[in-house]
């Protein structure tokens, strides 16, 4: 099992670039609290990497995101 990472929208995306719009977008993220759960692999991080002013990210242990619901926010 592949270990997971836990992505939430802190910051408004009003005011900024297409390009970071549609980073938070395809990462599923919708409004502000709103929080994913993804596989942690290079282009997820790359994805975080582009708005990490606009997110917080959390690394999930593998115990705990068995029972994670995805999307919940």
């Amino acid at each position: 099992m592949s270990s997971k990472i836990k992505v939430t929208l802190r910051r408004s995306l009003v005011g900024r670039p297409k390009d970071q719009r549609g980073t938070v977008r395809a990462l599923g993220l919708h409004r502000i609290g709103h929080s994913v759960v993804k596989d942690d692999n290079p282009e997820m991080r790359g994805m975080v990497f582009k708005v990490k002013h606009l997110v917080e990210v959390e690394e999930l242990s593998k115990e705990s995101s068995a029972g994670d619901i995805k999307g919940k926010g």
